[in-house]
């Protein structure tokens, strides 16, 4: 059997898509605790892509939200 495993850095795109699609439910759970988020994030070269599935009732800026996530990670 072979076992494989993949281990990135804090500040790769993986780990800040992971973030903001985490950030994202933890709004939406915060003001709808039965909010229902799919949401993928994809980023690379500058460019962040947000996809997914959202029923709530919660009122987020999910742009802000990115933005924020990033602001906070790549600040020099």
């Amino acid at each position: 059997m072979l076992k494989t495993a993949e281990a990135v850095t804090p500040l790769h795109p993986d780990k800040i898509c992971d973030c903001i699609s985490d950030a994202v439910l933890d709004a939406c759970l915060s003001q709808d605790s039965k909010s229902r988020v799919a949401i993928e994030t994809m980023g690379g070269h500058n460019i962040i892509t947000i996809t997914g599935e959202l029923t709530t009732k919660a009122n987020i800026n999910i742009a802000d939200i990115a933005r924020t996530i990033v602001g906070d990670n790549y600040r020099g």
